[in-house]
């Protein structure tokens, strides 16, 4: 046994470590050989008590906190009950489905601390249903929902001093299904780990909340027709590096793709849906196999019904968007961001960015529901105890 990948050896530990009990309830009294060594039990923590964490300064980078969440089952095997660990590296087959293949998907979900001192998670039902849908895809087993959802808020518990103070970021949770079984010939691995581990973050883009100057790029494109665009596998986000390291050296935050068959319609951004707004009517692309279906963009798509906003999912022309009111982002990393500006083929077409802004608008509902500002009617939040 190898070292893995630098994708998967800065998340976690030996799988073959001494950890937690998968069950909350287990930890009063409870001390292992992973809990031990100066980190405190986690039920020992006051609800005000923080990591040491200068949250002034916090970006959206990785911060290694406490404990991780780790599940394994064989290939025609059902998922059972996890366990926490400390947070550190893992060993794993240099012959490993997810290092040879690709074989591998995540989602990312957030956890807000709010005024009163609650612990909120937004939806995670969703992104375990989109989990178990990419693992289809992917030829891979996958955790329950009940199961992706225990293990999430015991990762978050666990990890709640590094839960950043309420309007000072959220923690970023990151759930992982990797082949880690060997495997030579090209078929699905023998053995798969679901991993989860969290980092205290802030804003995604440099820009915080300022707008950004998106770039269209029509030499890559993001997915085809018949290829796993629409799930959160992780083959589908190295191929964008060059795009974004491309577009970030020319002065702009990201790249928006178009669609591979006539480099004509907007798909996404690297990591985020694409929203136009032309006075009453707010669109986005359709969902059609080559984009993700993130569950910021159907949450938006729902708060912008309910204040009356018309809403359609249908094929942008790249043309519509000279004709655009505003241009915003969403998704679990960058919330809900603003585009001031689309360059394409050296033509710069720029949006509104001042006054009443439908963004704005969206935004402020959507931030209030996650951080129990806003009462939640929708039963779209889940609080931790």
């Amino acid at each position: 046994m190898v070292q893995g990948s630098s994708y998967i050896c800065s998340l976690v530990q030996s799988l073959r470590s001494a950890s937690f009990p998968s069950k909350l309830a287990n930890y009063s009294g409870y001390t292992s050989r992973a809990a031990s060594n100066s980190l405190r039990h986690p039920s020992t923590y006051s609800e005000d008590e923080y990591a040491d964490v200068d949250w002034e300064k916090l970006g959206f980078g990785l911060t290694p906190t406490d404990y991780m969440y780790v599940m394994r089952c064989s290939k025609d095997d059902n998922f059972k009950e996890g366990r926490l660990s400390r947070y550190a590296n893992i060993e794993i087959s240099p012959s490993a489905g997810v290092l040879n293949y690709g074989q591998g998907i995540y989602e990312g979900t957030k956890a807000n601390r709010t005024e009163d001192g609650r612990i909120l998670l937004f939806r995670p039902d969703q992104n375990a249903t989109r989990m178990m849908h990419g693992a289809e895809r992917m030829c891979m087993p996958s955790p329950s929902i009940q199961q992706f959802v225990d293990a999430v808020k015991e990762t978050v518990f666990a990890n709640k001093r590094w839960i950043p103070p309420p309007g000072k970021g959220s923690l970023y949770v990151r759930p992982l299904l990797v082949g880690t079984g060997p495997i030579l010939g090209l078929a699905p691995a023998p053995e798969y780990t679901f991993l989860v581990y969290a980092s205290p973050v802030r804003n995604y883009f440099k820009e915080g909340t300022a707008p950004l100057n998106l770039y269209i790029d029509e030499e890559f494109v993001r997915a085809s027709p018949g290829g796993a665009g629409g799930v959160k596998t992780i083959t589908n986000y190295a191929p964008v590096l060059k795009a974004i390291a491309r577009a970030k050296d020319r002065g702009f935050s990201d790249v928006l793709y178009l669609d591979a068959v006539n480099r004509k319609y907007l798909e996404e951004v690297s990591s985020c849906n694409i929203f136009i707004v032309k006075g009453n009517r707010i669109s986005t692309p359709a969902i059609s196999g080559t984009i993700l279906q993130g569950i910021t963009r159907k949450s938006i798509l729902e708060i912008a019904r309910d204040h009356g906003y018309q809403v359609e999912e249908r094929a942008i022309p790249v043309d519509d968007l000279g004709d655009a009111d505003e241009v915003f982002c969403t998704g679990t990393a960058v919330g809900v961001a603003p585009v001031g500006s689309i360059t394409h083929r050296n033509r710069r077409i720029e949006f509104k960015t001042e006054s009443s802004l439908v963004w704005k608008e969206l935004y402020t509902t959507l931030v209030g529901l996650q951080t129990g500002r806003i009462e939640d009617k929708k039963g779209w939040t889940v609080e931790i105890h």
